[in-house]
């Protein structure tokens, strides 16, 4: 190893400057000069390394060293042979000042601890940014597996910088923190929690980048654009941000729509309510007249002759209207939705579709149509309801019927 610890001590002694005057000026000397070399080295390995990788980067197809670039690990790693120079030198370059020598070896490995955390966060942020552009990976919860190796890195670290800083072996640190082990899992009970919820997650699938849910306890109806170790960040339809608790996921109830989007259809679940006093058997004429609605004519047909020929072959007395079999206006119109709905090209004829007289109300008896639109977008989706509703409401007066409105009067 080269002496250099009196490099100028002797040579300022020897032109007459005092001892203790000496000892400070070589010191200083030394410390410039190494400080220096360590500048110099770091620099040189610094522009060695960017031209490494930009060769690198030239020569491959993978976006991977430009990554790695973009997430300075080269940077951080020419960071090393400087450090290592300087931890080589300074007991030369402080030889006279023991204390001092103590306080910058110590500072240099805490220093070295640092560098390597920094190291390791740019390589695990690298491959996390890589994995992400690769399709299989975009909607899992890379942040989250990241964060928690990251989380016993800076925890490893900071109880090295603390056994180093007080002068006690790693083992008998960690020993003694085993003792605390309740007050740490205390501490950090959220990072545990979305540790073990992101990996539920995944395994389940319950939640990917990109799935659109609802949390209605969080206000959260959006996509879903990052799960990460201890949030799930959704952008709401309003573009606001709505950031929920990972572990939320697995202990309360939300809506996926994942399942709507990839089955090819989204839901029609909307009713009209038809006021009861408008409801009523209809006359001859009033089928004569109803025939000329073209959906429902061949049915009216078909129908009629039906029910006419039951009636005559049992001798019903239809002078009085509701005796035997008949046709009633809120009957056909629900068989004309029921054709319309069938006829209707923006509506999925794979999946359930209906229309159907439900339970009675104070306000009428709701007629409901339940139907899947092929078109999922949510513009055109409700473009495809108000088409559908528009003429439902319009068409009600065709069947003598009428939609329950609340009247002011009936508010008083």
């Amino acid at each position: 190893m080269l002496n250099i610890k009196h490099f100028l001590y002797d040579f300022l002694v020897a032109e007459g400057l005092p001892e203790n005057v000496a000892i400070y000026l070589n010191m200083l000397g030394l410390l410039l000069a190494l400080l220096l070399i360590a500048f110099i080295v770091d620099y040189i390995t610094k522009r060695f390394l960017w031209r490494f990788s930009a060769g690198i980067a030239k020569r491959t197809k993978t976006d991977f060293d430009n990554i790695l670039v973009a997430n300075k690990l080269p940077r951080n790693v020419a960071h090393i042979i400087p450090l290592l120079i300087l931890i080589e030198f300074v007991p030369q370059v402080f030889t006279d000042f023991e204390i001092t020598q103590n306080i910058i070896e110590i500072t240099l490995k805490v220093i070295t601890i640092v560098l390597t955390l920094q190291i390791i966060r740019s390589l695990l942020s690298s491959i996390k940014d890589y994995l992400k552009t690769l399709p299989r990976f975009k909607d899992k919860p890379i942040d989250s597996y990241v964060q928690v190796f990251m989380i016993f890195a800076w925890l490893l670290g900071f109880f090295s910088i603390i056994a180093i800083i007080t002068g006690v072996s790693f083992i008998e640190f960690a020993t003694t923190l085993g003792a605390a082990s309740a007050v740490i899992i205390l501490i950090f009970k959220d990072t545990i929690l979305g540790f073990v919820a992101s990996i539920q997650v995944s395994i389940n699938d319950m939640v990917r980048i990109g799935d659109w849910i609802t949390f209605e306890k969080y206000g959260a109806d959006g996509e879903v654009t990052e799960i990460n170790l201890a949030t799930v960040k959704v952008q709401n339809w309003d573009k606001t941000i709505t950031t929920i608790p990972t572990y939320a996921l697995i202990s309360d109830s939300f809506k996926n729509w994942r399942g709507m989007l990839s089955s090819g259809g989204r839901r029609i679940k909307r009713s009209v309510i038809i006021k009861t006093s408008t409801i009523k058997f209809l006359t001859d004429e009033d089928i004569q007249r109803l025939k000329k609605i073209q959906l429902v004519s061949d049915y009216l047909d078909n129908r009629s002759h039906e029910i006419s020929s039951f009636n005559e072959n049992h001798q019903i007395d239809k002078s009085v209207l509701i005796n035997g079999r008949n046709l009633t206006n809120f009957g056909l119109f629900r068989k004309y939705l029921q054709t319309y709905i069938d006829n209707h090209s923006a509506i999925n004829k794979d999946m359930t579709l209906m229309v159907r007289q439900l339970e009675p109300t104070a306000q009428g008896i709701p007629m409901e149509i339940y139907a899947f639109s092929k078109d999922q977008r949510w513009v055109n989706y409700e473009y495809i309801i108000g088409d559908i509703f528009d003429h439902v409401l319009a068409s009600v007066t065709y069947f003598d019927l009428e939609i329950y409105e609340l009247s002011l009067n009936q508010k008083a």
